[in-house]
């Protein structure tokens, strides 16, 4: 499953990115920078055209073909600042993963969004409408994941993503296309490991 399948990592890079809590006294985001590093060169061996990466705040950029080679430059030129505008920056990736699949330019087996974030986005009931309107997209449910993965222990975006996983279905979601890793289920794996984790799963 892992051969043929595109991936997207989706960084939240607002402002609260900054604190110092990781392994080592490391910033979230210096942590976060060693495991996109890692995550794109296991993508490569599946994906050699690389990721999608989009790094979001209040705005959000993105970045195609991404490589293990361009991660370091894309973390020195954005650092963390701003809100956690989740909404917008899932609109795109998933449209853009929509727009692909009409013109039949996705993969066979469909793709993996990986959104590392640490707090709670500013609109929760817009993340949720975004990701159940994608659902009723899908033709089956194997064809699109997205994994939220913590870092940081802010107890309100732990409830949210839990939330994520367990509550879409119910909310009208055709699929459950989510899957949460809170910094509770990931005990004494690191950042990166998780992620690798994620995109096995």
């Amino acid at each position: 499953m892992l051969e043929n399948r595109d991936y997207t990592l989706i960084i939240d890079k607002s402002g609260s990115m900054s604190t110092k809590d990781q392994q080592g006294g490391k910033s979230r985001w210096v942590a976060m920078q060693e495991s996109a590093l890692a995550l794109a060169s296991k993508c490569e061996e599946f994906d050699p055209d690389g990721l999608t990466v989009y790094l979001f705040s209040g705005r959000f950029k993105r970045y195609d073909n991404v490589t293990s080679n361009r991660v370091s430059q894309i973390f020195q030129e954005n650092e963390p600042s701003g809100r956690t505008d989740l909404a917008g920056v899932l609109v795109d990736a998933l449209n853009s993963y929509f727009q692909r699949k009409a013109a039949r330019q996705t993969k066979a087996n469909g793709e993996t969004i990986l959104v590392v974030t640490d707090g709670e986005p500013d609109d929760r009931k817009a993340v949720m409408k975004v990701i159940i309107e994608a659902s009723r997209r899908l033709d089956r449910d194997e064809e699109l994941a997205i994994s939220f993965v913590q870092v940081g222990t802010d107890a309100t975006a732990t409830q949210f993503l839990k939330a994520l996983d367990d509550d879409l279905q119910g909310a009208g979601a055709k699929f459950d296309i989510v899957d949460t890793i809170t910094m509770d289920d990931m005990e004494d794996l690191t950042l990166t490991e998780v992620l690798l984790n994620a995109i096995i799963d």
